[in-house]
């Protein structure tokens, strides 16, 4: 995946709070097995802290990423920014997935309104409740965010088996922008009915989200960015898209299973199996049509 180097980042769109202490205390997850799984659930992606019973308290000594809050503001100005620095690409990639939903409601005769990424380390608080960094990436409808510390990178492809790459972490974030559609749709809260398993609504929206991020891959390169009228994304390869499948596969539910309880479980099910969530972001990028990501049918 290649920017454009003489593009113009937008850095209002991405919050950085690294470093920065969060007022009211800090997130805790429950020990034993509860702590465990929520830990798992929340390495899933796409699950709001909210969901997984984080409460404000003291979790003892806590990891500590040395960086100066609005680090992004500071450093992250052009395309080539992109192409060196890690926090930069998340940054180009946020414009990117916002520059083509924009365009996509317009085209549909609707309104996009913009989301927001928190770049954050070890803790964060949010509309829809306290979150550690071991929540891993999510969205919270609550205020419209996606958080997202960038270790959960590393956990990807140390932890979980990710190739990794730049495009498996794009992939991450246009998933997230995707429930941000969902939201904006009114569908996201259909995965709100309390029910889990492989036929679940729960694993229908993230699959949806899945295919959401395809759709703006297929469109990435022939996205004009609003700033220069040429797209962001100056290309993006067959193995950029290796990347994101093996992402996806990476982080479903069978897989993650497997590893950490040694068994498969679909009636507990919140994402879907490693084969689905492939095979849907495949379809989102081979057609590059949104109205193909009706997960629930």
């Amino acid at each position: 995946m290649q920017f454009d180097d003489n593009a113009d980042l937008d850095t209002s769109e991405v919050q950085d709070v690294r470093g920065s202490r969060v007022p009211g205390g800090r997130a805790t997850i429950g020990g034993g097995i509860a702590g465990i799984i929520a830990l798992v659930m929340g390495l899933l992606f796409g699950v709001g802290p909210d969901q997984l019973g984080l409460s404000s308290g003291d979790t003892g000594t806590a990891a500590v990423t040395a960086s100066s809050a609005a680090q992004v503001q500071q450093s992250c100005h052009k395309g080539a920014d992109a192409n060196t620095k890690a926090d930069c690409r998340m940054v180009a990639v946020v414009n990117s997935v916002q520059d083509f939903w924009r365009q996509e409601f317009t085209r549909r005769g609707a309104s996009y309104s913009a989301a927001r990424t928190t770049l954050f380390s070890d803790r964060v608080t949010t509309a829809c409740g306290a979150a550690t960094a071991a929540v891993g990436p999510f969205y919270c409808p609550g205020d419209h965010k996606v958080y997202l510390d960038l270790g959960f990178f590393d956990e990807l492809r140390t932890k979980f088996g990710s190739s990794g790459g730049p495009f498996a972490q794009a992939y991450v974030v246009a998933h997230e922008y995707g429930h941000h559609v969902q939201q904006l749709m009114g569908t996201l809260s259909r995965s709100q009915d309390g029910r889990q398993g492989a036929d679940s609504n729960a694993v229908k929206v993230e699959l949806q989200a899945d295919c959401y991020a395809g759709v703006w891959a297929h469109h990435a390169t022939s996205t004009p960015d609003e700033s220069t009228g040429r797209p962001l994304i100056s290309s993006l390869t067959d193995a950029d898209i290796q990347d994101g499948l093996s992402a996806a596969a990476a982080v479903g539910d069978d897989r993650i299973q497997a590893k950490f309880q040694g068994r498969v479980t679909p009636e507990s099910w919140t994402h879907g199996s490693a084969e689905q969530r492939q095979q849907w972001f495949y379809t989102g990028y081979r057609t590059g049509d949104m109205a193909q990501c009706n997960t629930f049918r």
